[in-house]
C-alpha cells in the first residue's frame, strides 16, 4: 500500500488528529509503514451494529447470539433478552477495566514495600503524605521510622486486594452523606479483588438475570478501582517518587532528538520509567552515548507512563495513545520500552521497519517481534541500564529519519495537594479561593475531560470542548492522553488564559494557573474524587458531590478501563458524558438505569453525546442546574459582620484533609 499518496498533505486522512502525525505519515522516512490510521480508513465507517449497542452475546458455546430488543426470535438461545445481555457486557466491561488499574495498584503496593524494605533503588520521598496516609487508613504514625511506618502502611493496603468482608479504607475519605448511600444501596466495596471475581460469575450463564442487580454490581466494582486500587496506586507513587508540583515541560513528537539516543516509554507502570529516568541520568551510561557520537540520551514518554514522569521529573512526552506508532515512523526512535495497557500490537511491525528495538518488560504483556527483557523492581536500575545500553547500540545504525518541528510547551504537575497549596500557600492551603469564585459566579463550575484519544473519532473533539468550557467560565481538569492533546493545542499554558472567560481569566491571573489543569495519568482519576470531596469539606457548595456544580467527560473513549472510570465516578454522584456512543444502547431498560435510575441512587449519571458543541451544552446545562439548586443563580446582598458574626463562623473546614 503506498501510504504516501494515501495521506497525501492536501487531503489528509480525516483520521490524523495532528499536524505532526501528518508531516511524519507524509515524510518519505514513512513510506510503506501503516499506522492505526491506515487501518481505520481500511475498514467499515461502521463497526459491527450488534457489538456496537452491546447486544452480542458470547459467554456460552450455544452462541453467539445476536439480540434485537423487543423480536422474541432475536433473544439469546437461553432466552436473554437485550437488557440481560447489554447489562451483562457493560459489567464486563468495568470488570475489565477495573482489573487493569487493580492490577496495577497492587503493583505499586507490592514495589512500595520492596522499596520501603531497602530492596528497590527507590526511597520514600514524601515523609508528609505517607504519615497522611497512615492516618486515613488508621494507623498511628506516631514515633516510627518512616521505612517501618511505610511496611505498615504497605502491608495494609496490600491485604485490601484479597480481604473478603468489611470495606476498602480509601472509602472513608468520601463525603460522609456520599457513604451512606454506598452502604444503603449495597455498593460498598469489600475488597478490590473480590469485586472482580463477582461481577466474572454473575455474568456466567445462568447466574444473574437482571439488568439492574447487575449493574449495581459493576457499580461496586467501580468504586474498588476509583476509591480503592487506582487511590492506592496514585498515593504510593507519590510517596515513593515525589508529589507532583507544577513543571514546565514540552509535548509533541518535535520533542524527539536528532544529535542524541532517543529513547521512549510507553505503557503505565511508574516504576520501570523512574527507573529508566536514574538509569538515562547515569554519567557512566552518559560516557557510553558519546562514545558512539550522540551527545547525550533523550528520554521521552508515549501514553500515561509519559504523563507520569511528565509530572514528577519534567521529561518531554512525544506522543499519546494515537501518536505511538507515528513516533516510531520517524526512524528517529532507538529503542521503545513498553510495559502493560494500550500498547497496540502495530508498535512492533513499525518498528520492525527501523533500526528500532522494541523492548517488552512485563511477564503479562509479551509482543511477537519483541526483545523481552523482565523488569524486578529489586533490579530495577541494572535492568534498566542494560536497556539503555541497548539503545546506544542502536545509535550509530540510525538511516533516514525524519522529526517534525511540532512541540508545545505545557505546564503539568497539579495534584489535589498543589491547587491546595496554589490556592492558600504553605500555612493556609485551602479550597476556599477556588470555592468563593465558584459561589460569587466568577467561576461557573469544574468540569474534567479524561480518558483516551481515539482514531475513529474524526476531530480533536477534546480540545474544541475544552475551548469552549473555559470560555463560559468553566475550570477543566484533565488527565490521560486527553491531557497531551491539551498540550499539544497550547492549553495547557498559563498564556491560553487568555482564551477564558473574563471570570475565570480573572482569578487564573491572580494565581497565575492554566485554564486546563494537568492532574496525571489516566490511573490518577483518583485525584479528581478527591479535589470534588475537598471542595464537598470546604464548605458553601452542598453536603456531597452530587451537589456540587461539576461534570465529567471522556469525549473520545476507548478503552474498558474508560467505562469503569466513568462508572466510579457516576457512583460517586458525577454526570458523566461519554462518546462516541454508549455500550447499552441496544437496551431501552439498560440505557434507562444508566441515564436515569442511576441518578435517582447515587445523584450522578450517564449521559451520551456527539461532538464539542453538544458536549458542551450538556455540561454547561448540567453546571448551571446545580448552581440553582445551590441558589447560586441569584445575586446576594451584601452582609457587613461584625465581630460576633465571624466568631460563629466554622473555619474548620480550611484544614479539613482528606
Amino acid at each position: 500500500m503506498d501510504t504516501s499518496k494515501r495521506f497525501d498533505k492536501k487531503e489528509a486522512c480525516p483520521s490524523i488528529q495532528c499536524e505532526a502525525n501528518r508531516a511524519v505519515l507524509c515524510n518519505s522516512c514513512a513510506q510503506g509503514v501503516i499506522t492505526a490510521a491506515h487501518r481505520v480508513e481500511m475498514r467499515p465507517a461502521e463497526p459491527c451494529l450488534f457489538g456496537k449497542k452491546g447486544l452480542c452475546c458470547r459467554i456460552c458455546n450455544m452462541g453467539p447470539c445476536q439480540i434485537i430488543e423487543g423480536v422474541d426470535a432475536m433473544q439469546g438461545v437461553c432466552g436473554a433478552d437485550a437488557a440481560t445481555v447489554s447489562a451483562r457486557n457493560f459489567c464486563r466491561m468495568v470488570a475489565g477495566g477495573a482489573s487493569a488499574h487493580m492490577d496495577h495498584g497492587r503493583g505499586v503496593v507490592l514495589a512500595f514495600l520492596e522499596t520501603a524494605r531497602g530492596e528497590t533503588p527507590y526511597e520514600i520521598k514524601d515523609e508528609r503524605k505517607l504519615q497522611q496516609t497512615a492516618r486515613r487508613i488508621g494507623i498511628d504514625p506516631t514515633d516510627k521510622a518512616k521505612e517501618d511506618l511505610a511496611i505498615e502502611v504497605g502491608e495494609k493496603l496490600l491485604s485490601e486486594f484479597g480481604q473478603q468482608i468489611g470495606r476498602i479504607s480509601f472509602t472513608k475519605r468520601a463525603p460522609k452523606p456520599r457513604q451512606e448511600i454506598w452502604e444503603t444501596t449495597g455498593v460498598m466495596p469489600r475488597g478490590v479483588d473480590r469485586e472482580v471475581v463477582e461481577i466474572m460469575h454473575r455474568t456466567h450463564i445462568g447466574v444473574d438475570q437482571h439488568h439492574e442487580n447487575l449493574l449495581l454490581q459493576a457499580a461496586r466494582c467501580s468504586l474498588a478501582d476509583g476509591w480503592g486500587a487506582s487511590m492506592m496506586a496514585t498515593e504510593l507513587s507519590d510517596i515513593m517518587f515525589g508529589t507532583p508540583v507544577p513543571i514546565r515541560t514540552k509535548v509533541n513528537i518535535g520533542v524527539l532528538k536528532k544529535d542524541e539516543v532517543n529513547i521512549t516509554v510507553h505503557g503505565h507502570e511508574p516504576v520501570l520509567a523512574e527507573a529508566l529516568a536514574m538509569a538515562a541520568n547515569d554519567p557512566e551510561v552518559i560516557k557510553e552515548a558519546k562514545k558512539v557520537g550522540a551527545k547525550g540520551i533523550n528520554l521521552t514518554g508515549v501514553c500515561c507512563t509519559g504523563n507520569e514522569i511528565l509530572m514528577r521529573h519534567g521529561i518531554p512526552i512525544a506522543g499519546s495513545f494515537i501518536q505511538q506508532e507515528v513516533v516510531l515512523a520517524t526512524g528517529a526512535v532507538e529503542a521503545m520500552v513498553v510495559d502493560v495497557q494500550c500498547i497496540m500490537q502495530g508498535v512492533s511491525p513499525v518498528a520492525g521497519m527501523y533500526h528500532t528495538e522494541l523492548i517488552t518488560t512485563s511477564e503479562r504483556a509479551k509482543i511477537p517481534g519483541a526483545t523481552h527483557i523482565e523488569f524486578h523492581e529489586d533490579r530495577a536500575l541494572e535492568v534498566a541500564k542494560e536497556i539503555v545500553l541497548r539503545a546506544i547500540k542502536r545509535y550509530p545504525e540510525r538511516g533516514k529519519y525524519f522529526i517534525p518541528v511540532h512541540q508545545m510547551d505545557v505546564v503539568a504537575g497539579f495534584s489535589h495537594e498543589t491547587i491546595n497549596y496554589i490556592l492558600g500557600g504553605r500555612f493556609r492551603a485551602s479550597y476556599k479561593p477556588l470555592n468563593d469564585n465558584i459561589i460569587n459566579g466568577r467561576i461557573k463550575g469544574v468540569a474534567a475531560i479524561v480518558g483516551c484519544d481515539n482514531y475513529r473519532v474524526k476531530s480533536e473533539i477534546q480540545v474544541e470542548l475544552a475551548k469552549e468550557l473555559i470560555a463560559n467560565n468553566v475550570l477543566v481538569l484533565v488527565t490521560g492522553c486527553a491531557a497531551t492533546a491539551m498540550g499539544r493545542a497550547g492549553l495547557l499554558s498559563p498564556e491560553s488564559m487568555e482564551l477564558a472567560g473574563d471570570g475565570l481569566k480573572e482569578v487564573l491571573e491572580a494565581v497565575g494557573c492554566p485554564p486546563v489543569l494537568h492532574m496525571g495519568s489516566c490511573v490518577d482519576n483518583s485525584r479528581i474524587l478527591i479535589a470534588a470531596t475537598q471542595m464537598v469539606a470546604t464548605g458553601g457548595l452542598g453536603q456531597d458531590i452530587s451537589e456540587l456544580p461539576v461534570a465529567g467527560c471522556a469525549p473520545q473513549w476507548m478503552s474498558e478501563k474508560a467505562i469503569s472510570i466513568g462508572q466510579y465516578f457516576v457512583t460517586s454522584g458525577v454526570y458523566v458524558v461519554f462518546g462516541p456512543g454508549f455500550p447499552t444502547i441496544g437496551s431501552t431498560k439498560t440505557t434507562e438505569f444508566c441515564f436515569k435510575g442511576m441518578e435517582k441512587l447515587f445523584g450522578g449519571k450517564w449521559d451520551v453525546a456527539d461532538g464539542p458543541n453538544e458536549f458542551a451544552n450538556k455540561m454547561i446545562d448540567h453546571i448551571n442546574q446545580k448552581r440553582a439548586a445551590l441558589g447560586l443563580d441569584k445575586k446576594k446582598e451584601r452582609i457587613l459582620f461584625d465581630m460576633a458574626m465571624r466568631r460563629e463562623l466554622d473555619t474548620s473546614a480550611e484544614h479539613h484533609e482528606v
